[in-house]
């Protein structure tokens, strides 16, 4: 059969990275095919180059058996390829609908609305859109993304991490959409750190390390960590289960109320409380309060002086600075513009949330490039030095940077918003066993997350998040997925209320 999309000894350097190293890829019609790797494996470089935004140093690009050159995104949708990225690219000042006309053929607004409206109806991932993106939550956008590539209904579909914040039940909806895409003949690339997720949709798993292509094989008939140490090269380290008992309430919120704003869903008497030595796991579809409450916790909105408590102490009129001096940290789900400050370098953003950073109440330059490399040592930080721009940094990398930023600052209590959000399997374990040490610390832990996954394997309690309304806590091995998925959906028992969170 004639591959629908070849790749031919591909390549593209960055001065003295090699991205991309001679790789060649076959994908026939039909075919469903993971793309795995560590972050900076060269996965996204490679898909970059299959859609015009970045154009190969050498080889040669066929769709369908004619050699083509694709210069740029448009002439990629020309020709029937479509991507959905992790980096989101839409236009913040625009509309939903704007945004989505942009990529697609002339037409009239109220006939792409229609189109769009029924795309959203029938995949399960609603939207408004009249709404500015500016407006939107991460999860918002990347519905978007996704609802955008389906839009161009694309011969080669190509998805960069697309699941991240669906509820269980929307991953299954999509998963069935991609098969049925596949029935019809469309090509499907995914790129997923989700093991479980290549192993139940893709039918051929490829998997790249240092810009090569290092194997190839049926992921339905590979274990999970057979498939780690195939994209590590090395055995995946197994998780930190040591741990103290939970101890003493060390972060208390109660009767939280937050009116929505263009920022933030709205929050409505959220009530809960986490122990020094536990993790408290908050599950929910973005867009649904989460960054309300992280901004009513951390300081950077705020609320009633008793709705929030540390160690007994209300902290709710309190900013940021004076919460981190009390040990609350914070790792927040934007990476760019909130966890970290472009045009600035590693050892400038240290100083972002470390008051030690300083001598005679003057930063020490010395000291903050001494901090910055020991978070790239300590978390395996792929950067060139500490003087490097954050920007510059793969977003994987990046997080690993944030995240490493704030643990090693030893917090009493730690805020951490989607923490392995576009990070590769190896680094993701990282992170987790990192918490986990943190747990065993005695650290309070409220982690935030969509991959169900790692709530069920770091959560001592679970809680979930709809509409601005907090679920009762339920320990993780008494609920399932499916039954969580629900709870997403704002659809717990009747008889719970927000009230019952404070069980321990």
């Amino acid at each position: 059969m004639t591959p629908r999309l070849s790749l031919r000894s591909l390549s593209k350097r960055y001065s003295s990275t090699v991205a991309a190293d001679a790789v060649s890829l076959d994908v026939t019609p039909g075919e469903i095919v993971a793309l795995l790797g560590e972050n900076g494996a060269g996965k996204s470089t490679l898909m970059k180059m299959a859609y015009g935004i970045t154009h190969p140093d050498s080889g040669s690009i066929a769709v369908d058996g004619a050699v083509v050159e694709i210069e740029n995104p448009k002439r990629a949708r020309s020709l029937g390829i479509a991507m959905v990225f992790q980096q989101f690219v839409l236009f913040d000042a625009l509309s939903v609908l704007d945004n989505v006309a942009l990529g697609l053929p002339p037409a009239p607004m109220a006939a792409i609305q229609q189109r769009l409206l029924q795309l959203a109806s029938r995949y399960r991932l609603p939207l408004d859109p009249s709404l500015r993106v500016h407006d939107l939550s991460v999860g918002e956008r990347q519905r978007i993304e996704i609802l955008r590539a389906l839009m161009s209904t694309p011969r080669v579909l190509i998805l960069d991490e697309p699941t991240s914040v669906l509820t269980p039940q929307a991953v299954d909806v999509l998963f069935d959409t991609l098969r049925q895409l596949a029935v019809d003949g469309v090509s499907v690339i995914f790129i997923s750190h989700k093991l479980h997720e290549i192993r139940r949709l893709a039918t051929r798993c490829v998997v790249m390390r240092a810009g090569k292509i290092v194997a190839e094989v049926d992921p339905r008939v590979q274990s999970e960590t057979e498939l780690a140490r195939l994209m590590l090269g090395v055995e995946p380290s197994p998780p930190d289960t040591q741990r103290t008992p939970a101890n003493e309430v060390a972060l208390t919120v109660s009767r939280l109320s937050v009116v929505n704003s263009d920022e933030h869903c709205g929050l409505s008497n959220v009530s809960f409380e986490v122990r020094s030595g536990e993790i408290v796991g908050i599950a929910g579809v973005s867009g649904n309060g989460q960054g309300a409450l992280m901004a009513a916790v951390s300081g950077e909105i705020r609320v009633a002086s008793s709705s929030v408590r540390l160690f007994g102490l209300s902290v709710g009129a309190l900013g940021t600075a004076e919460r981190r001096q009390l040990g609350l940290r914070y790792v927040p789900e934007q990476r760019l513009g909130h966890g970290a400050v472009a045009g600035m370098s590693l050892a400038e953003n240290v100083c972002l949330t470390s008051a030690s950073i300083k001598a005679f109440d003057l930063l020490d330059a010395n000291a903050a490039r001494a901090a910055a490399q020991r978070i790239v040592e300590r978390f395996d930080v792929k950067t060139t030095a500490p003087t490097q721009k954050v920007e510059t940094l793969s977003g994987g990398n990046l997080q690993k940077y944030i995240v490493g930023r704030e643990v090693l600052q030893a917090p009493r209590v730690l805020l951490i918003n989607q923490p392995t959000w576009g990070v590769d399997a190896g680094s993701a374990a990282s992170i987790r066993n990192e918490l986990l040490k943190l747990r065993a610390s005695g650290c309070a832990i409220v982690l935030l997350s969509e991959e169900l996954d790692e709530l069920y394997q770091l959560a001592d309690r679970l809680l979930v998040m709809a509409d601005g309304r907090m679920s009762p806590a339920s320990e993780p091995h008494l609920i399932s997925s499916a039954e969580l998925g629900r709870w997403m959906a704002g659809s717990w028992p009747a008889h719970a209320n927000a009230d019952m969170t404070h069980a321990a």
